[in-house]
């Protein structure tokens, strides 16, 4: 007996066979109400009729394309009230807490700052408040946070953990601590 390679309710179609074998292109009717035909000699026999399938479970190319550009401008709006949200919390954060400014390329100084505020709080929280030091010590970590200036030095920190801060600062070298000069 001979496999039907389709039924009246599939949503596929084969149109093109490579003699006497497999089809290679699809006539697919999209999820969306769009229809598009298909070559999917590309993949091996054996899968072009799953993916001929799947492929009719989801948008066109064109209806996909719509709406992920549509998230794509919205994703980017939130992201962009985000990062103005963040910048202003660690200009604000560097205002109180006497930071001196980075120095590096304009393009990252922003990321950097920022980077420093969220690695700085997070070190604040693990050792401090949720941690077994005191003021005193915390004192101590933040003057040598003053001293690394170069907003490289920051970014590359990023995804540092609160508690790893102490031996970064330990780590950094001249190139990252322009001054030595605690007074400014």
């Amino acid at each position: 007996m001979k496999p039907q390679t389709s039924s009246p309710t599939s949503n596929i179609t084969p149109i093109k066979r490579n003699s006497p074998g497999v089809p290679t292109s699809f006539e697919i009717f999209h999820s969306c109400g769009h229809t598009s035909t298909r070559d999917l000699s590309d993949r091996s026999a054996d899968q072009r009729a799953g993916y001929a399938r799947w492929l009719a479970t989801r948008q066109c190319t064109d209806c996909w394309r719509a709406d992920h550009q549509a998230d794509a401008a919205s994703t980017a709006k939130w992201l962009a009230a985000k990062r103005a949200d963040e910048q202003a919390a660690a200009a604000d954060w560097a205002t109180q807490f006497d930071m001196p400014p980075l120095e590096g390329p304009e393009k990252i100084l922003g990321w950097a700052e920022r980077a420093r505020h969220q690695l700085v709080t997070r070190a604040y929280t693990a050792l401090v408040t949720e941690g077994t030091w005191d003021e005193a010590e915390w004192a101590q970590l933040e003057e040598q946070v003053r001293l690394l200036t170069r907003a490289g030095w920051w970014v590359d920190q990023r995804e540092a953990e609160g508690t790893d801060l102490p031996e970064l600062l330990e780590a950094a070298d001249d190139r990252d601590q322009p001054t030595e000069n605690p007074f400014r």
